[in-house]
């Protein structure tokens, strides 16, 4: 399942290990969530905070800084979603520094998820994401195993007004790996790796539908690439990011000669800038530019809706070459570890060529949402927004920011 789809499988999977992925849920009431949080050592940080900070305490605190403590994020995150179907995705995590003594480098995070929906979608995920040598290297890893039931609504905007859909099921796997180097200015370059695949076939239904059968049905596809990363953050808390920018442009190059049944290219930019109004106040914005080119099966093009791009849609009904989606969120904190945001944008989806983007075919949303801290270390929010958008509106909910 490597490409887009299995982008979108990470983001519903891991959304407890990394604070900017996500995945669109949607429009049913949701139970209650519930979380838990260990962070080590956060007892004795009271107890010398109750002592006034004084004596062997307070020196403990300034040879051990928070940043040398790890802190476990465990939550059974409720789904409901037009796409999946409702559930639920049990998630675990550690975020901690690779190595204590390492003041320089951003804190790791590995951690691992399920997903398990009323349709029959199940799934398991591994991540891990590594800073190490002082900030000199970063690893990353993922794998993801399982099955979605979706539907397809086509290709093309067309296609996605018509509101025919097919209702498919693929199973699959797939392995990506990172490894990348500091180049200078805070940036990141590097190699990366997707090998995988899957299987698509057609769920009986008894719907009559006009949407073509993609080419590969009933087929396993194996899908391989080779590619590169070039990434660079300046926020101080890449949890929690208050101010400072994130630059992401990823190239990945599949092929026949390395296995892949499909040749094609699929290229992802992404651009956020956070600023602070105040101390309890943030802005944030985010520009995604996704493109696709050769010959890719359906499910690697560029899906609208996916990794919180944007919220109120659901994730795979607009799907085409070529995408933009960009939001701005306003963030706010309360006492008592709870926040408040709100969010809206604009996007689209196009083949491309002689087609482009167009102002009339704009994909408009917006909606609000709420936030409970998880975690005090390093300020890991657990999130629920509502958003609306052209014809459809989404419940999500997620751990870490939307961006």
């Amino acid at each position: 399942m490597p490409g887009t789809l299995c982008q979108w499988i990470l983001g519903a999977c891991l959304s407890a290990c990394i604070s900017t992925v996500g995945v669109a849920r949607a429009q049913e009431n949701l139970p209650e969530p519930t979380a838990s949080l260990s962070d080590s050592q956060s007892s004795k940080t009271q107890q010398s905070q109750a002592n006034g900070g004084s004596g062997t305490d307070r020196n403990s605190e300034q040879k051990k800084p928070h940043r040398s403590r790890g802190s476990f994020v465990i939550a059974p995150l409720p789904i409901s979603s037009p796409a999946l179907g409702t559930g639920i995705i049990p998630v675990a995590g550690y975020i901690f520094p690779f190595r204590r003594g390492d003041t320089v480098s951003p804190p790791s995070v590995v951690g691992m998820a399920g997903l398990a929906t009323n349709n029959d979608s199940r799934g398991f995920a591994a991540y891990a994401d590594l800073y190490m040598k002082e900030k000199t290297y970063r690893v990353t890893a993922a794998y993801v195993r399982g099955t979605l039931n979706y539907d397809l609504y086509g290709v093309g905007l067309i296609a996605a007004n018509a509101g025919q859909k097919l209702p498919l099921s693929q199973s699959g796997q797939v392995l990506r790996a990172e490894a990348l180097r500091r180049v200078g200015w805070d940036f990141f370059f590097g190699l990366r790796f997707w090998t995988g695949g899957s299987e698509v076939i057609k769920r009986p239904t008894s719907d009559t539908s006009t949407v073509t059968d993609p080419p590969d049905l009933r087929l396993h596809t194996t899908l391989s690439a080779l590619g590169l990363r070039l990434n660079r953050e300046t926020t101080a808390n890449r949890f929690y990011p208050t101010n400072g920018t994130l630059l992401d442009f990823t190239s990945d190059f599949f092929s026949q000669s390395l296995g892949s049944k499909y040749t094609f290219q699929a290229y992802r930019f992404t651009f956020n800038k956070y600023g602070s109004l105040s101390e309890k106040q943030v802005l944030a914005y985010n520009l995604f530019v996704c493109g696709t080119g050769g010959t890719p099966p359906f499910y690697a093009n560029c899906i609208y809706g996916a990794n919180n791009e944007l919220r109120g849609y659901t994730a795979g009904r607009y799907i085409d070459r070529y995408m933009f989606a960009t939001q701005l969120e306003y963030r706010l904190s309360l006492p008592k570890r709870f926040g408040l945001v709100g969010f809206g944008g604009i996007g689209e989806v196009a083949p491309g060529a002689s087609q482009g983007f167009r102002a009339n075919h704009l994909l408009p949303a917006g909606g609000g949402g709420v936030r409970f801290q998880l975690s005090k270390i390093y300020r890991v929010n657990m999130r629920a927004d509502f958003a609306r958008g052209k014809d459809t509106w989404t419940w999500s909910m997620g751990v870490g920011e939307a961006f």
